[in-house]
């Protein structure tokens, strides 16, 4: 396994972790529970912010521009599927 697959796998593994995260502190019953929960998202934000300026610096996670054009056109798309319901 290549280390840009290895980190990719890491990045989404920490997205899904911050998920539970986030729920878990909106859904806590006592104050104690809900402050691990989000010191426990901040943490794991932050991780996954160091490791996206890692893989972007790297080249390993690129994001390209769309254009104003391509977003009308998606825009457009999905209003003719919502007209059709």
């Amino acid at each position: 396994m290549d280390n840009k697959t290895m980190l990719e796998g890491i990045l989404w593994d920490l997205k899904a972790l911050g998920d539970l995260f986030l729920h878990g502190s909106i859904e806590s019953g006592t104050v104690k529970v809900h402050q691990a929960f989000k010191d426990s998202l901040n943490e794991v934000l932050n991780l996954q912010n160091e490791l996206y300026l890692f893989m972007s610096e790297n080249g390993m996670y690129t994001v390209s521009n769309v254009t104003e054009t391509k977003i009308e056109k998606v825009k457009n798309k999905y209003a003719e599927n919502l007209e059709e319901e």
